[in-house]
Formats: C-alpha cells, structure tokens, sequence
C-alpha cells in the first residue's frame, strides 16, 4: 500500500514539475494615432499581461514573473526583445521560464487594435510563433475578449490546455428585464 502511494505522489510530482513555465513581459504600446499614449489605451495595455496571466494559470500553465526593471534592461530600446528572439530567450531562461512571451498592443487606428505575441522557447531561442488577435472598440470586455483569443492561439502551439470561458448569453427574459 505504501508504494502504491509512493508512486502515484511520484507520478503526481513529475506531471507538475513536467508543467511548462511561462514567462509574459509587460506589453508595450506602439499607438499610432493623431493621440498617441493617451491614459485609456496605457491603461488598456496595462490590462493585457495579467487577463493573459489568469487565463494561462486557469489552463495549468506555471507563470514565471520577471521584474519590470530586468525586462528594461534587457530591452535596448522600444520594441528591442520583440524583434530579438535571442535577447527575449535569454532574459526568460535567466528567470527560469521556458517560454518567453513578448507583447505589443498595436494601435493603428482609432477603431481597432492588435494584441501581438512573440512567443519564444528560451532553452532554444527560437520563435515558435507570432500571435495577433483584432479588438475593435475600447471596452474590457472586448480586450479581455481579444486576451482569450490571444490565449487560445497560445496554447494551440503548446499543450493545448486552455479552454476560454463559455460567452455571457442573455436569456430572453432578462433582455426583456433590462429594457
């Protein structure tokens, strides 16, 4: 009976230690706009990493963090490690990460952004893919909408453990309460 239990706590320890480590940078802002930085986008872009963070944990990913301070220092100048898989591998084998992610919200216009991932295997250095999900519109919900698809694109190219939460659907009734 003891080496029943022995083994199966065994088995349970290598399946966690086995949990892939991922490491999300903050995301940057390239808003190119006639009203670039404004607070309701710096603050959107602050949104990004730990709607992603939670969705990653929901699914079991282990998240690594990595001080603000380390990430600017690694990074040479505005958008440096999202081009730089190399940097961005080092910086999140430094911390422990096995996966790196580097993002960008794009604002090219004022109806729509991109989230942007460059997501990097940090024991190889490699790109192991370049996400982009469209969000129209500025509400949270709708970034947290764009987060989940982020999140899913992720997971497709790892273990293909996230499930996004089913949509809020109103029933009939309550379409009709709120009127």
């Amino acid at each position: 009976m003891r080496l029943l239990v022995f083994l199966l706590f065994s088995l349970h320890s290598l399946n966690v230690s086995a949990m892939p480590r991922i490491a999300i940078l903050d995301f940057e802002l390239k808003d190119m706009t006639l009203a670039p930085g404004i607070s309701a986008e710096r603050e959107r872009t602050a949104s990004v990493k730990p709607l992603l963070e939670n969705a990653l944990k929901s699914a079991g990913y282990q998240l690594i963090s990595i001080p603000l301070a380390a990430q600017q220092a690694a990074n040479s100048g505005v958008g440096y490690l999202f081009d730089h898989a190399d940097s961005a591998a080092k910086l999140g084998k430094e911390y422990g990460a096995d996966y790196l992610l580097v993002g960008r919200l794009h604002k090219p216009s004022f109806l729509f952004v991109y989230l942007m991932g460059n997501l990097v295997n940090t024991h190889t250095g490699v790109w192991l893919g370049n996400f982009i999900t469209e969000s129209k519109g500025g509400d949270i919900k709708l970034t947290q909408k764009a987060v989940e698809s982020l999140a899913v694109k992720m997971d497709k190219v790892l273990e293909q453990r996230y499930t996004p939460p089913a949509p809020n659907r109103l029933t009939s009734m309550q379409a009709v309460t709120i009127k």
